[in-house]
């Protein structure tokens, strides 16, 4: 892969007709310093946000030993790239054939679970194929629903028992594991720490009423990343919230204490080049857009930082949509995007803060999709890990609704 220092150096070397992913190593491995160091606990890598095997082999290369999985393929890859890895298969619902192969072929222990059902499920498909005998083995970890009013996107309707339900259920997985857990999603890009005092005085009451021994409480991802109008506190913050209420809780001596942040980890990692293709007002047609890696601006209105690569753009900053390269009227992104006024087709934008599902949500629809990576080594366009970002304690007070 080419190193180059910016993505104006890019757009100056290659030319190029297509997209272009610029990959940042240096930041992704910030990023997991910063929450080896400053996480009261174990970090591991929500793979489902960027599964591209470079960042992968990159955040365990800066200490990432343990991996969220949520599919077989990811299992797959992640085992094939890092033989040594710790895999946690967090998905609530799998199929029989799907556990075996994770249990018996790549070394998985660690399941997810929010209802007896699949608990049966996991329970049948690790047994002995030739005794019959039940797995001694197994690290259970069942899924809380908590709520997702403090992220800008929800995770709190697809997964997770209810809290009137979780006891029955811990109490029921405590007989077939080796180790129990707790584990929940407040929802992704959580704006505020008390997002996770929320959920753990959720898993509190959980635990009290089931009074089963935890071995490990799992606050799952929504550690924010940060984009233009959406600046979070920072995540020393939540860190300290998130450890001040896990020490009171009813749980063994020695339980352990889990995340999984996927975008607060790569992030940063990527931006893009496009090309104006056509210029209709404040309308701008690019070279990438919904079915490609600005998914987030088209269909959650997502705001990503962009910035024009050409020397000779004059004009003071205008707001534009854009509209992406397939025949799809879908295939539009409000922003706003504040650009140069002069701004013309054949011109270059860098968008940024596309690590986190951007590079992993790309298609082909349309034969559209195909884009080159390189390395460039200047820092992302926005950042939480410069050091540079502090903020009063009293800006993180939220009132309850």
């Amino acid at each position: 892969m080419h190193t180059f220092p910016d993505a104006a150096s890019v757009a100056r070397a290659l030319s190029p007709d297509e997209p272009i992913i610029l990959n940042r190593p240096h930041a992704a491995k910030r990023a997991a310093a910063f929450f080896k160091e400053n996480f009261p606990g174990k970090t591991l890598y929500a793979v489902k946000a960027n599964p591209a095997p470079d960042l992968i082999e990159c955040l365990w290369d800066a200490g990432i030993t343990h991996y969220d999985v949520a599919s077989i393929a990811e299992v797959r890859l992640v085992r094939g790239l890092l033989p040594n890895a710790q895999l946690c298969f967090m998905h609530p619902i799998k199929t029989r054939k799907t556990i075996a192969e994770a249990y018996f072929e790549h070394g998985v222990r660690t399941f997810s679970l929010d209802s007896h059902e699949e608990l049966a499920k996991i329970v049948e498909a690790c047994r002995d194929p030739e005794t019959g005998e039940a797995a001694t083995d197994l690290r259970l970890c069942v899924r809380l629903r908590v709520s997702s009013e403090y992220s800008e996107l929800s995770l709190a309707a697809k997964f997770g028992c209810d809290l009137t339900e979780a006891p029955a259920l811990l109490q029921a997985a405590r007989q077939h594991s080796d180790w129990l857990g707790v584990c929940f999603h407040v929802g992704s890009q959580a704006m505020t720490p008390f997002a996770f005092v929320q959920a753990l005085d959720r898993t509190r009451a959980a635990i009290a009423e089931a009074s089963v021994v935890i071995d490990m409480i799992d606050v799952g991802g929504g550690f924010p990343s940060i984009y233009p109008e959406m600046e979070p506190p920072p995540l020393e913050d939540y860190f300290a919230m998130i450890a001040k209420h896990f020490e009171a809780l009813p749980i063994a001596y020695n339980a352990e204490l889990w995340c999984e942040p996927g975008r607060a980890l790569c992030a940063e990692y990527s931006s893009m080049i496009v090309q104006v293709t056509k210029r209709r007002g404040d309308e701008l047609y690019i070279n990438d857009g919904a079915y490609g890696a600005l998914y987030d601006a088209a269909h959650v209105n997502w705001r990503f930082p962009v910035r024009a690569l050409e020397d000779d753009l004059r004009d003071g900053l205008v707001d534009f949509a854009f509209y992406g390269p397939t025949c799809d009227d879908a295939d539009y992104m409000a922003g706003p995007f504040s650009l140069p006024g002069d701004i013309q087709a054949g011109d270059y934008i860098e968008i940024g803060m596309l690590g986190a599902y951007g590079a992993a949500m790309k298609t082909g629809f349309n034969g559209f999709g195909d884009a080159e990576c390189v390395i460039v080594t200047d820092e992302p366009m926005m950042s939480l890990f410069t050091g540079d970002r502090r903020r009063e304690a009293s800006d993180n007070v939220v009132s309850l609704r």
